[in-house]
């Protein structure tokens, strides 16, 4: 192990000659005066998109104060509800497996709001967000991660498999949901739906062999599949320079084009989000895209993510790029909400999340009966399912 790290050591930074991306969370310009009634232009950052083998999204980009405090109101509660679930698996109230996207929100927000019902979002386990944008509830995911009959998979999923109606899930195997966002994206095209697949992974999952194997599928029958890597620097305690040879996800795709983001700027993810969508059902194949992003936590709640970095990168992170003060300083310095309506606005999603919280502590654990339940779908379960030993046998 010791000449491994000399080994590691001795390798050299590599120097990236191109400009970087911009991942800073304010540096949107307003392109006229804000209104209050109708949508108005604003100007992101030049160095908000970079791409391989095709254009990148328009810089110009038509907002509403609606949206914008719709955004704000969205990314606040998601918050808070991650902060609850952090306080909960400290209480011990949450066991097993529990990762939480704080300092991500941006990304789940601004792709809920470039798709409609009708697409389809696929990712790994940082997914708490999905559920209460795609119809689920703040009780709802938090009772799932508590283990009562109330969460959204009926107590009997946890944190990583967490569904709705308009989300195709959480999953626990790293890498493995990108097949299945390909097959998603497959079905929508045999069934001449026009409509989009966003298959996620983070940077971690990016080296995965069926990753490659996806694109290849998804390029040679042109599916309308957006592979979307969250690149949030780390995957687990590894950084991506030391995992990755290739770090610029977005040109992994071999012939399939990709565009890289600022995954901390609300409005960039929007809108990359919406150019993506409108590559895909117009026929031109799939598309890669990788926000660049940070979370502030560790890996999930047994990681307290400061032995592979350091608390003043963290705390640095978190006072200069986080996409929540990013919005509200638009927000403010725009004239769209004063200081006192945000108040409200945070004020307001606290109180509601720690309503759902109390509401989800009450709901019961499902019965043991339940185990048997829900490996099949209704009506196509087997005559008898086999428990932990042969003994153990259970009849439909």
């Amino acid at each position: 192990m010791a000449s491994l790290a000399r080994i590691r050591t001795a390798v050299p930074r590599r120097m990236h000659l191109a400009r970087a991306i911009q991942t800073a969370a304010d540096t949107t310009q307003l392109h006229q005066d804000a209104s209050h009634s109708e949508p108005f232009s604003v100007k992101l950052h030049e160095d908000s998109f970079r791409g391989y083998r095709t254009d990148t999204p328009s810089l110009d980009v038509e907002v509403t104060k609606e949206n914008l405090l719709k955004w704000y109101k969205e990314m606040t509660v998601i918050r808070r509800m991650e902060q609850a679930a952090d306080a909960l698996y400290k209480q011990k109230l949450i066991r097993g497996f529990c990762h939480l996207a704080i300092g991500q929100e941006a990304i789940s927000v601004g792709i809920n709001s470039a798709t409609t019902f009708e697409d389809k979002i696929i990712s790994s386990y940082r997914t708490h967000p999905f559920v209460l944008l795609r119809g689920g509830t703040i009780k709802s995911l938090i009772g799932e991660l508590l283990g009562r009959v109330c969460g959204v998979s009926k107590g009997k999923g946890g944190s990583m498999h967490v569904f709705t109606e308009a989300f195709q899930g959480g999953h626990g195997i790293v890498g493995a949901q990108v097949p299945l966002g390909a097959g998603l994206a497959f079905a929508q095209k045999y069934l001449g739906k026009k409509a989009a697949t966003f298959a996620m992974y983070g940077d971690g999952a990016s080296n995965q062999g069926q990753v490659f194997e996806s694109y290849n599928m998804a390029k040679l029958w042109n599916l309308p599949c957006i592979f979307v890597c969250e690149n949030n620097k780390y995957g687990m305690g590894t950084s991506a320079e030391r995992s990755s040879s290739n770090t610029e996800y977005y040109t992994r795709g071999d012939k399939i084009p990709g565009i890289q983001v600022n995954g901390m700027d609300i409005i960039a993810v929007h809108q990359a989000s919406k150019f993506a969508k409108e590559w895909v059902t117009s026929d031109k194949g799939p598309l890669l895209v990788e926000f660049v992003t940070y979370r502030y936590a560790g890996h999930s709640m047994s990681d307290p993510g400061t032995t592979y970095r350091t608390r003043e990168e963290i705390q640095r992170m978190r006072s200069t790029q986080d996409p929540i003060r990013g919005l509200q300083r638009y927000i403010s310095e725009w004239g769209l909400a004063s200081e006192d309506d945000l108040k409200a606005i945070d004020k307001e999603a606290k109180a509601e999340v720690d309503t759902a919280v109390e509401e989800a502590k009450q709901s019961p654990f499902p019965d043991e009966s339940e185990l048997w339940t829900d490996i099949y779908k209704a009506g196509y379960e087997p005559p008898f399912m086999r428990g932990r030993d042969r003994e153990e046998i259970h009849y439909y």
